[in-house]
């Protein structure tokens, strides 16, 4: 089924199609770290224990645009930049609570699962991806040089290469491709919930508030792949090239996003403050706040700036690089004040903030909600095993 279909569906379905996408993505990235674990200790083909190896020779840190310290710290940025890019997601799961069946109950378990698993993937995946390959291999230069697609850039798959390990980067393939079917397929549900949002607000055309009789905007997912036909610009240039036009216009444009959630967490803080709104009877409440908000804040705002600094080094200015990398620091703040000038609407303080509006309605349903329970043991299992 393509994502136009399995959007088309009711929630319920949509979830359990991504859940099964899920669990093939961790066996993907478990296995990809036992691989690592066995392969560095010589459990390979060539019998090769090289450990960490590749910490030492070439080193841990490679220069860019610069020599000495200077180059290391920027190499060190651009993976800081790439990072910005690759850790939107969790922000994600919110979108499905207005779909979701006993939302106080499913939902906290949700954001407690994505934030613990994303964060030991990403910091055992980085690990990995250091001890398989050294910076100057030349399989991977080669491939980020000629913008190969698929996975023949993936660290794991030229490990293996080197290792003459047949058959399994077949099977790394398969795995990351549908990963990337499943992303594509996320992507589709939060951004059509978005746009449908935003029609239902006054803020997009009116007919894309229509639903199916599940509930679904159909409109919405239909605009929204449409924008997907955009990635056939791969056909017509060097797909690196483009890739990296498209990962900047998209990192821009999610750290602007992060930094008004975490600006906006931290007026709906003020508020429970200022109105006596005891933050420990909420259903879910997060850890270190407000200091991780205003962390957050000051991080991505930073990022945002930071995110297409090489166009400004003697020597790397490009139109198009600029303008997809800093387009959104300019759009945002026009649509914004634009819309605030228009509309005439009014900066909301702390005390004025709606904190009860459909409370009651809430209530009640959480009230008389009766949870049905699983019947299949293995589904009870999958519960158990992963939240």
């Amino acid at each position: 089924m393509d994502p136009y279909v399995i959007n088309m569906m009711a929630v319920k379905w949509y979830g359990e199609t991504e859940f099964w996408a899920a669990i093939g993505k961790v066996l993907l990235i478990i296995g990809l770290l036992i691989f690592t674990f066995i392969s560095m200790l010589g459990g390979n083909p060539e019998k090769d224990r090289y450990g960490f190896r590749y910490w030492k020779n070439p080193g841990s840190f490679n220069v860019l645009y610069a020599d000495g310290q200077l180059g290391r710290f920027l190499g060190f940025l651009q993976c800081l930049i790439q990072a910005s890019f690759t850790i939107a997601g969790p922000d994600y799961v919110s979108m499905a609570a207005g779909e979701t069946e006993n939302p106080r109950k499913v939902m906290p378990r949700a954001y407690n699962a994505v934030f613990y698993r994303l964060t030991a993937f990403f910091v055992l995946g980085s690990l990995a991806v250091g001890i398989n390959v050294p910076y100057n291999d030349p399989e991977l230069i080669a491939a980020f040089r000629d913008g190969k697609p698929g996975a023949a850039a993936s660290p794991y798959v030229i490990a293996m290469n080197r290792l003459r390990i047949d058959g399994l980067p077949h099977v790394v393939n398969a795995g990351v491709l549908a990963s990337a079917f499943s992303a594509g397929n996320s992507y589709v549900y939060c951004a059509s919930r978005s746009l449908f949002g935003l029609a239902l607000e006054g803020k997009a055309p009116k007919f894309l508030t229509k639903c199916t009789k599940q509930g679904v905007p159909f409109y919405c997912v239909g605009f929204v792949l449409a924008i997907a036909l955009l990635s056939f610009l791969q056909l017509g240039a060097n797909s690196a090239v483009v890739l990296t036009w498209f990962v900047s216009l998209v990192t821009a444009s999610q750290l602007i996003n992060f930094s008004v959630m975490c600006f906006t967490f931290l007026r709906f803080y003020k508020a429970c403050q200022v109105q006596g709104l005891d933050r420990n009877t909420l259903p879910y409440k997060g850890m270190f706040q407000p200091y991780a908000a205003y962390y957050g804040l000051v991080c991505t705002f930073i990022m945002t700036f930071v995110g297409g600094y090489t166009v400004f080094l003697k020597g790397y200015w490009d139109v198009p690089s600029f303008l997809f990398s800093y387009l959104m620091v300019f759009l945002f703040p026009v649509l914004f004040i634009g819309w605030k000038i228009i509309k005439k609407t009014k900066w909301i303080r702390s005390h004025e903030a709606d904190l009860v509006t459909d409370l009651a309605e809430i209530e009640e349903y959480h009230r008389t909600y009766v949870e049905k329970p699983e019947t299949n043991p293995f589904n009870r299992m999958l519960d158990r095993v992963f939240g």
